[in-house]
């Protein structure tokens, strides 16, 4: 995949804070296949500082957050053998969001974060993630994520 599952995502439903290529203000964060895994990258800015030198963790949780669900997105796509952005649209919500803060995130540094597939359902989809600071581990996560409840998009 050379674009990013949230490039794919219906105007309707590319907003979101964390990821949504409609909202210029956001984090714009973009995940893509990488093997059998998921891959996203973000540089924080001086805004997400918790205090000097450090980034806020609450930026480290909706990373997490986006990452896992673009990743759910992009699973469903596969499990169904279909190309991200064909109708119908899959578009995944968080239904349960796990943070483990492992070692303070220092600023300055690109953080990668790595997703992999634990489970694929009919609505439901499971991705476990890492996110490291240059070599460093300093969060893992866990998201449940959802298909969207109709009625959700404003379209």
């Amino acid at each position: 995949m050379t674009t990013a599952i949230q490039d794919t995502y219906p105007d309707d439903v590319a907003h979101c804070y964390g990821c949504g290529r409609e909202n210029p203000a956001g984090h714009q964060l973009k995940t893509y296949w990488d093997g059998e895994g998921t891959v996203a990258s973000f540089t924080p800015r001086a805004e997400h500082m918790a205090m000097p030198g450090y980034v806020y963790g609450g930026l480290i949780a909706s990373l997490v957050d986006c990452h896992g669900t673009g990743s759910a997105a992009a699973a469903g796509y596969r499990a169904q053998d279909r190309e991200p952005g064909s109708e119908p649209p899959l578009r995944y919500v968080t239904a349960s969001l796990q943070v483990d803060y492992v070692a303070p995130t220092p600023m300055g540094v690109e953080l990668t974060l790595r997703g992999t597939i634990e489970e694929v359902g009919e609505h439901k989809v499971v991705v476990s993630e890492t996110v490291h600071a240059g070599e460093t581990l300093v969060a893992r996560g866990r998201v449940v994520a959802v298909l969207m409840p109709a009625g959700m998009a404003r379209g």
